[in-house]
């Protein structure tokens, strides 16, 4: 199994709104691709916003590719998100889950 790390820092008035977004639009989007085993949203206020580090978990690299795409450490990040935020990783790291 593979964890998919991305990290965010959201504007304060924004951060509820992700959220929403990601309940809404994309943990539903996948949850119809192979292979998507789970999500977590990790979420700690900080003095400039608030930062997210979302995980989603995968039974293999080549199922976290159908939604990354070609360049599976490329970060997904759609235009109205970009917005919520004060800045966000590009690039994301994929783990090996041990258990």
């Amino acid at each position: 199994m593979i964890a998919r790390h991305w990290r965010a820092l959201a504007r304060s008035n924004e951060a509820q709104n992700y959220v929403e977004h990601l309940r809404r639009d994309t943990f539903p989007a996948l949850e119809q691709i192979a292979g998507f085993v789970d999500a977590s949203i990790l979420r700690r206020t900080v003095p400039i916003g608030v930062e997210f580090v979302i995980v989603t978990r995968w039974a293999s690299l080549e199922a976290s590719e159908t939604f990354a795409g070609s360049d599976p450490e490329r970060a997904v990040v759609p235009p109205n998100v970009v917005a919520m935020m004060i800045e966000y990783d590009q690039r994301v790291k994929h783990f090996d889950v041990l258990n």
